[in-house]
């Protein structure tokens, strides 16, 4: 009977351990993901190769370096590239413009919402992104 005692009291016990984490833990874990991404072009490249109906022969591209910005919850590195590619039908479709988002030092996500991509890249030095221009499928 002691021992049903103490393994019920244990119980009770567990159940009022907070066990979620702190603010302030949860905000370590979202900085310790803030990695410099090393290879931003070349994730940028692969993710491009999927991205676009057609890789081939991009026009005016440009990129640059990796930055930190507020995007969500928090700071997170990211490039802003701008591009003209074609459609499915071969004809170049104008500029766009869009962002990546790098977590743990890897493209996480990419946005291209011209609103958020504006207010995010407003006053970003581009450079040329040859590399860009010469992906293949």
């Amino acid at each position: 009977m002691k021992w049903f005692a103490l393994a019920a009291a244990l119980v009770i016990a567990g159940c009022s351990t907070d066990i979620e984490p702190t603010q302030e833990q949860l905000k370590a874990m979202w900085e310790a993901q803030n990695v410099y991404p090393e290879h931003y072009k070349s994730d940028v490249l692969l993710y491009m190769r999927t991205y676009l109906n057609d890789p081939r022969n991009i026009r005016s591209a440009e990129v640059s370096q990796p930055f930190r910005k507020k995007v969500g919850f928090g700071e997170r590195f990211i490039t802003c590239l701008r591009y003209n590619s074609r459609n499915t039908d071969g004809k170049y479709m104008g500029v766009k413009e869009g962002v990546a988002v790098y977590t743990n030092g890897k493209l996480s996500s990419f946005v291209d919402a011209q609103r958020e991509v504006a207010e995010l890249c407003k006053d970003v030095a581009l450079a040329p992104f040859p590399e860009l221009e010469k992906l293949q499928r």
